[in-house]
């Protein structure tokens, strides 16, 4: 009997045993379960606290570029580079920076700079001059004490600026007509002889070289809508209505195709170029944003640079497609100063990244920073540092030459280019890819075959600030004249900005050059050469 209750309590046992590893077995799965959840709300959590780390460093940028100061300038060099290299200086070089702030700048009050501060700027020698004497009245050239006569001992001048508006005149031309009287008597048939007319740029118009290259320059140059220089106009009694002038535009910029095509040509020549692209809207378009394209070569920095400056615009239709720059620079094998659009690299051309645009998203970050957050020590700041040594070296060799610039760098900036590789390889695993610094890196790490480029010639430029200097005046004059009705005046805009603008880049004024140029063309026959109506082979005048 006792072995029956014994083995029936065992077995008892045993199915207790078996129900409590059943239950262990079920806890240990609610807890991988539970472990699960709380990893991924673990994950959910880091997703949502970097969501919100990005919104609120993209809302701290956005207050600083509505409100803040727009300037990318950088502390001053020195300063930056003993603090990042001499830690052990760095309180004494603060204290006496604080001290050299506060004190004002010493200046010899006899100085010609002190001077030009302190009065206005001196009135150009070569202006004409017209004397007006304020002279007093001849009873008052008495003494009032003696009642003698006064005598002149000099005299006080000063001078103003007289502004007279723009000169306008009417150019009649008289054109003799001769027949043969002593035909005429005899009743023979007559022949009047008279002088074939003058070539014009518009025939049957009363438009001159000099009127069209000043509505040209008031537009393109000076940012003047059509609209503002028919109320011009209007002031001194011309009624010319903007249809006119937008016609005599349309047809001088057909007439100044030929000049765009020598200009291509010689731009395709050269081994360096830079390219930029900006929008446009053109009214009878139904796409919302179209594209004007521009493409340039020559430098604005010293050295033995030796290319002509030209600045092209090409407008295609409204496209941004890879298939612009694709067909613009058709068998293009030389190097291309570029930002980061991908259009680019469908070209045959050597891409050369812009470090400009680099440093920008390092200084965004920075700016997107909370108050008291942009401490030293932080990779924004040993990044922002280090883009102060790569322009400290660029400033240096600045006007050497070539092959200088080329061993200069070689032996300066390729190292420090190994150092920022590495230092982006290693923080792209320790910063949020969506924040303003990790966006920074990540631009750097896919940009960076273009940027490192820059060390393969001394002729390169560390940026693309060239190309975007050009385009410039395009956007200043889009800001006032808004869009282009049709795709014809787009074109028309692209053919006059890059006369214009290539004018500048030759040290030519916009103005003088349109009036030689239109002056010039009418005279041209078909086939002749345009190539001394180029820029850079306009006679030089006094």
């Amino acid at each position: 009997m006792k072995n029956d209750t014994s083995q029936h309590d065992i077995a008892l046992l045993h199915a207790k045993i078996e129900e409590l590893e059943s239950t262990v077995h079920t806890l240990r799965q609610s807890l991988g379960d539970s472990e699960s959840t709380v990893h991924a709300l673990r994950q959910s959590l880091s997703e949502s606290e970097s969501t919100i780390q990005s919104l609120v460093e993209k809302l701290n940028l956005a207050r600083r570029k509505r409100f803040g100061a727009s300037s990318e300038t950088m502390p001053p060099q020195d300063l930056e580079f003993n603090e990042a290299e001499n830690h052990a200086d760095t309180d004494d070089i603060t204290e006496e920076a604080e001290s050299n702030r506060k004190k004002p700048p010493q200046q010899d009050k006899g100085s010609p700079s002190s001077e030009s501060r302190r009065g206005r700027p001196k009135l150009p020698k070569d202006l004409p001059r017209e004397h007006v004497v304020v002279d007093v009245p001849d009873p008052d050239k008495v003494c009032t004490c003696c009642q003698s006569a006064l005598c002149k001992m000099g005299e006080s001048t000063s001078e103003k600026l007289v502004y007279l508006p723009a000169k306008l005149y009417v150019e009649v031309t008289q054109r003799p007509k001769y027949v043969c009287r002593q035909c005429d008597k005899q009743g023979e048939k007559n022949t009047v002889v008279m002088a074939s007319p003058l070539p014009s740029i518009i025939p049957k118009s009363f438009a001159t070289p000099s009127l069209l290259a000043q509505i040209i320059t008031n537009k393109y140059y000076y940012a003047l809508p059509l609209y503002r220089q028919e109320s011009l106009f209007g002031q001194s009694g011309i009624k010319l209505s903007r249809k006119t002038m937008s016609q005599w535009i349309l047809k001088c910029a057909e007439k100044l195709e030929p000049l765009i095509v020598l200009l291509k040509e010689t731009l395709l020549a050269q081994e360096v170029l830079f390219a930029d692209e900006t929008t446009l809207t053109v009214l009878n378009d139904e796409r919302k944003k179209s594209y004007i394209w521009l493409y340039g070569c020559g430098h604005d920095r010293g050295g033995d640079a030796q290319s002509p400056g030209i600045v092209l615009f090409d407008y295609q239709d409204g496209s941004r497609g890879h298939h612009c720059p694709a067909s613009y620079l058709s068998n293009y094998g030389g190097y291309l100063h570029v930002d980061g659009y991908e259009a680019y690299e469908k070209t045959e051309a050597k891409l050369v990244g812009c470090w400009a645009h680099a440093r920008r998203k390092f200084i965004e970050a920075e700016q997107s920073q909370p108050e008291g957050k942009q401490g030293k020590g932080s990779k924004i700041q040993w990044a922002i540092t280090w883009f102060q040594k790569l322009y400290r070296i660029e400033k240096e060799i600045k006007d050497k030459s070539e092959a200088e610039r080329y061993q200069e760098r070689q032996s300066k900036t390729r190292p420090l280019l190994k150092a920022f590789k590495a230092w982006l390889d290693k923080s792209v695993t320790q910063v949020p890819p969506k924040s303003e610094l990790g966006a920074a890196i990540h631009y750097c790490l896919n940009q960076w075959e273009k940027l490192r480029r820059v060390v393969d010639d001394g002729r390169l430029s560390l940026d693309n600030n060239r190309a975007e200097r050009s385009v410039r005046p395009f956007t200043v004059g889009r800001n006032n004249w808004l869009f282009s009705n049709t795709h014809n005046g787009a074109r028309a805009s692209a053919v006059l900005y890059s006369l214009i603008e290539t004018a500048k880049a030759n040290d030519c004024e916009p103005y003088d050059y349109l009036e030689y140029v239109l002056r010039a063309l009418p005279k041209l026959k078909c086939g002749d050469d345009h190539r001394h109506l180029l820029p850079w082979n306009m006679p030089q005048t006094e």
